[in-house]
């Protein structure tokens, strides 16, 4: 098989213009949903913090946050006044802190809120825009997401001038920028509605599933490129792109659809560096990006389909026969 990433510039900017093409202008249908954020900095108040009783202070003034994100409830007596004490007064976290501030303070991050929760309100007009609380947890959990309460972890999303990064490998690691914050909780909040089968899950209905999630995030963060919704890189999009009869073809041959075994589904699923059973420069996850072509291919085949009914549809079998989802196998080479 031809190296999945051995394209050239001319793929990278065939991607680009697709994407300069489109219009990133919120359509007035979507501009008149109300979605009212109510966003709180929690770094401030928490790096004031010099006592348990700072603490305990800090833990009554923002309930919520403490019993849903902290657990605060699951402690004895003053543990996690102290942890949080111990914490607040570190010299290098807190200057995580001063990073994860500069690099989130200011309007942008509310902005950019607002139009995700417009976008999903429109789509869900159930949907409750919870509180938002950003803070710095340590690197300990990047996202927080429930009907009641949203965290984000800003120290995760410093990016690669952080004092301190997550212990995590570079593959996983360059997902971590202040770009991509805001696709990381499209993802999350699209758990809610993306319903599944409980058979026994096959390599099949795990691809649906994720490409519902990927095509989820991309209708609520409209011309976010692709490479940050799924955390690609650029190269990595067009070699997969290029290659995408190839990968369709390598699951066809060698009958993974209807595998159920957990450990081959998560070969292609699960977080890898790469899928050498494809090839070396294949990602991980790629079976995650085939499923999003089949969703796209199933909702351009099926316009009158709502993203709402896309993602309460529970058979993938019926999604991959309504798609016609049959790519062809790039033997040609570009420019």
């Amino acid at each position: 098989m031809r190296t999945l990433l051995a394209v050239l510039p001319v793929a990278l900017g065939l991607l680009a213009c697709s994407k300069q093409e489109q219009s990133c202008e919120m359509s007035p249908e979507v501009a008149k949903v109300k979605a009212s954020v109510q966003l709180v900095h929690l770094e401030e108040p928490f790096f004031q913090i010099r006592t348990t009783a700072d603490a305990d202070r800090f833990l009554r003034e923002h309930g919520l946050f403490a019993r849903q994100f902290l657990q605060s409830q699951q402690y004895p007596p003053g543990v996690l006044s102290g942890t949080l004490t111990r914490l607040a007064t570190n010299a290098g976290l807190q200057k995580l802190g001063a990073q994860s501030d500069s690099t989130f303070r200011g309007p942008a991050l509310q902005q950019d809120l607002t139009h995700l929760f417009q976008y999903v309100r429109y789509h869900f007009p159930d949907f409750r825009v919870p509180p938002v609380r950003t803070f710095v947890s340590g690197l300990s959990q990047d996202l927080f997401v429930n009907d009641s309460l949203m965290v984000l972890s800003t120290d995760y999303f410093v990016g690669p001038k952080a004092v301190y990064r997550p212990n995590v490998p570079a593959y996983i690691m360059r997902r971590y920028t202040p770009a991509h914050m805001l696709p990381n909780v499209a993802l999350a909040i699209s758990s809610k509605y993306n319903q599944k089968s409980a058979a026994n899950p096959t390599m099949l209905s795990e691809m649906v599933q994720f490409g519902k999630a990927l095509y989820f995030a991309e209708k609520v963060l409209p011309c976010t490129p692709d490479s940050l919704l799924i955390g690609y890189t650029d190269k990595e999009v067009a070699g997969v792109t290029f290659n995408e009869g190839k990968i369709w073809a390598h699951f066809i041959e060698k009958n993974l659809l209807y595998n159920t075994a957990p450990f081959v589904v998560q070969k292609y699923i699960g977080e890898r560096p790469n899928i050498p059973e494809i090839d070396k420069t294949a990602p991980g996850r790629v079976g995650a990006w085939v499923g999003w072509q089949i969703v796209r291919k199933y909702m351009a085949e099926n316009p009158k389909v709502t993203l709402a009914q896309l993602m309460a549809e529970k058979d993938a079998q019926r999604i991959l026969n309504a798609s016609r989802y049959h790519p062809k196998v790039n033997r040609g080479k570009l420019n």
